[in-house]
């Protein structure tokens, strides 16, 4: 397993414990941002698409931040970047 796999298992880990997860997807997106400068502090560039039920009637900023704060503990050793689409069950189409 690599490094950013290990990272991945970590972040659902604490996913699962912040949220009623109906659909969490982590991609690693770190080898799109090859040579770029945050690259080099050896956090990776990740993609999270997750469905959650306690993301109804919060706005899109509140979401971000409740996902922030599941996560804070992996920034900026582990996360450099976080592409985020955060939805309730209702609003998802999967």
């Amino acid at each position: 397993m690599s490094i950013n796999q290990d990272r991945i298992a970590l972040f659902e880990a604490d996913l699962r414990s912040a949220f009623r997860l109906t659909r969490l997807k982590i991609e690693d997106e770190s080898h799109l941002h090859a040579g770029h400068a945050g690259a080099a502090s050896g956090g990776g560039h990740f993609k999270l698409t997750i469905v959650a039920p306690e993301f109804e009637g919060m706005s899109k900023v509140a979401r971000h931040r409740a996902i922030y704060a599941a996560l804070n503990k992996h920034f900026p050793a582990a996360i450099h970047a976080l592409t985020i689409l955060a939805f309730t069950p209702n609003e998802s189409t999967n």
